[in-house]
């Protein structure tokens, strides 16, 4: 392809196909130097180069014959970012609670706003929700833009979206983050299209580059192998979601305060309507929440063990979490899944029995406080990061500590 991002040397490729195999987007194809009009070649094949293409690079560093490169693109356009200033912080609520992830943010935000030497704001929608405005300059915010309206007390895509959107089309924030909850997925990329941006999803990390003064970005990518930090050099707000226990939340301050400026919601004609909202889950597992979490495995073996870490469970006052294996293997339900996939958590003691460690799951529960590993494998990966290791049968081990436990 003509325009693609990557560029193919004719005189220079020999079809040895290497590039194809480390082309993490099938993004490469060998075809017959005879289909296009090339100068004759001892070599019959030519690399060609499809629509999927990324320009991640991985091909011109495993390519030994130079035979390509990265195409520059010319950067023109874009925002005015002069015109773009402050830190926001969507104050998603459920009930008229704010929710945990909310102050995580406002602590991140508080850090990236002095930063960049700019105010710290928060953005709540709701109903009935003023006090609650109030209480986030306690946590950090220098203003709270509240839309307070019934039509916002429970969730709707269309008239959250086109809010928010109109408020950073009105007052032009450098930087909005907002939690990697069914709600922030759901409509903050939505709304980075309405306000022609960019948008980072599930970040784990963000930092402000010292020179440029730009939000560095940071997400697992192919799958969890890799960490990619991203930046949106061109266009403002720089938009990110980030997961809830990635970050760390500071102390509240009753003695701060902060202005909150009410503004008008902007309201569509409703393509769905709510009829009743059920918490079917009100009464399951919340491992985000849990400051004590026994984990199994592929190594239980079967549904039926996972008993055996219930009982464990309840002698701790803990919740019960599964790696992806488990869950996959429809041993547990979906909603004990810590990992990439699954729960990021963050409890003061994790236990993890039988699990091997593979870098998902260490992506959603490396930052617990202290981390117990049982496994009988000695060169299991979850041993690099735990602050406890037993080596051993979890059968064992697991039902003695459980007697341990009912007998102090």
């Amino acid at each position: 392809m003509q325009d693609a991002p990557l560029i193919i040397y004719a005189d220079k490729c020999t079809g040895c196909s290497l590039c194809l195999k480390v082309c993490p987007f099938a993004a490469l194809t060998l075809e017959p130097r005879a289909n296009f009009d090339l100068p004759e070649s001892r070599f019959k094949n030519i690399a060609v180069v499809n629509e999927a293409c990324t320009a991640c690079g991985a091909c011109v560093e495993a390519c030994k014959f130079e035979a390509m490169a990265i195409r520059e693109i010319e950067r023109t356009g874009g925002d005015d970012l002069t015109a773009y200033k402050g830190v926001w912080a969507f104050a998603e609520q459920r009930d008229g609670e704010i929710q945990d992830v909310v102050y995580e943010l406002l602590s991140k935000g508080r850090e990236l706003a002095d930063k960049l030497q700019t105010e710290l704001a928060a953005v709540l929608f709701g109903s009935h929700m003023k006090e609650k405005a109030a209480e986030l300059t306690h946590w950090g915010a220098d203003k709270v833009y509240l839309v307070d309206d019934p039509a916002l007390a429970e969730y709707s895509t269309d008239n959250y979206s086109s809010t928010m959107a109109d408020l950073i089309e009105k007052y032009k924030p450098e930087v909005v983050l907002a939690g990697a909850t069914s709600i922030g997925r759901a409509f903050i990329p939505r709304v980075a299209i309405k306000a022609k941006t960019g948008l980072t999803a599930d970040c784990t990390s963000l930092e402000i580059d010292d020179e440029q003064k730009m939000l560095l970005q940071t997400r697992p990518a192919f799958g969890g192998n890799i960490m990619a930090t991203i930046i949106c050099p061109n266009h403002r707000p720089q938009m990110a979601t980030v997961r809830h226990k990635v970050l760390k939340k500071a102390s509240p301050d009753a003695s701060r305060s902060g202005e909150v400026i009410e503004e008008a919601p902007t309201l569509t004609q409703a393509r769905t309507k709510i009829i009743e909202v059920l918490h079917e889950m009100g009464n399951t597992v919340n491992l985000a929440e849990a400051d004590i979490i026994v984990s199994g495995g592929r190594g239980l073996g079967g549904p039926e063990n996972f008993k055996m870490l219930e009982e464990l469970a309840k002698e701790l006052g803990a919740a019960v979490g599964a790696s992806r294996a488990a869950v996959d293997a429809d041993w547990i339900p979906a909603y004990h899944q810590v990992g990439q996939t699954g729960k990021t958590v963050c409890p003061k003691l994790y236990i993890a029995c039988g699990i091997s460690g593979a870098i998902q799951h260490l992506a959603g529960m490396s930052s617990s406080d202290t981390i117990i590993a049982i496994n009988k494998d000695p060169d299991a990966p979850i041993f690099d990061i735990a602050d406890i290791g037993i080596v051993g049968d979890i059968f064992e081990i697991v039902p003695m500590i459980t007697k341990c436990l009912r007998d102090r």
